[in-house]
């Protein structure tokens, strides 16, 4: 009789480590992540960074299977980030991990490049689970988010696209996110690492572009708005 033993099995035969980039600017949050990943035998962390510089540069010299970035980054949206990359890296399997809401950014991030897209809140194994279904192809969002997937699949892009939110950059949806939160343009700057100045210019856009004729008015409609957004995935 034949005993097989797994220890035995050259290390050349082993199933390679599938290499990871983290891309999130809060230094203690990037460490918990490394520390997961690296406590997976299927996972070995390339690098962690904070910027959108950082990471394009780093994908540049490094070879990855995976990046898990967030949405607030220095310098540049996150999902414009997933475009980049997306761009220099076709193959490369992309996951949002963001405290920001899924319903606000999900689709976006879909339509940019990323296969998934998790809620820090979710934890440690769901990250996980999604980052296993990127790298496998699949798309991972939550079951409400898949859902509405469907049911835009079903109805065509006309039942929700269309509107004047769709008219806004990325970046300018993330601020009107923030302020749908109620934060303002201080607390927004110092959030998404930009200058006052910067924040204000973004707004003056925003309502521009969705016809509001006051800074009240802007503010209601983001709120409004953006309870109608969370609204749907509760």
């Amino acid at each position: 009789m034949h005993i097989f033993n797994s220890n035995l099995i050259p290390a050349s035969m082993e199933e390679p480590k599938r290499q990871i980039l983290v891309v999130d600017d809060h230094p203690v949050f990037r460490l918990g992540l490394k520390t997961v990943l690296d406590e997976e035998p299927s996972f070995t962390v390339v690098a962690c960074v904070g910027t959108a510089a950082e990471a394009l540069s780093k994908l540049r010299e490094s070879h990855c299977d995976a990046a898990l970035l967030d949405i607030s980054l220095p310098g540049a949206n996150g999902i414009e980030l997933v475009k980049q990359i997306k761009a220099e890296h076709p193959d490369l399997a992309m996951l949002l991990v963001s405290m920001h809401d899924e319903a606000v950014y999900a689709l976006r991030a879909l339509r940019a490049g990323a296969l998934g897209y998790v809620m820090k809140r979710e934890g440690p194994d769901a990250v996980l689970t999604a980052l296993r279904k990127v790298l496998a192809g699949q798309i991972s969002v939550s079951p409400e988010m898949g859902e509405r997937l469907i049911y835009r699949m079903a109805h065509g892009e006309s039942s929700g696209a269309g509107t004047p939110i769709d008219n806004l950059t990325d970046r300018e949806l993330e601020i009107l996110a923030l302020i749908g939160q109620g934060q303002s343009s201080h607390q927004i700057a110092k959030a998404l690492h930009l200058s006052v100045k910067t924040v204000e210019s973004h707004r003056l856009h925003i309502k521009v572009k969705l016809g509001l004729r006051s800074a009240p008015e802007l503010v209601r409609f983001a709120m409004d708005w953006y309870e109608d957004q969370v609204a749907v995935n509760t």
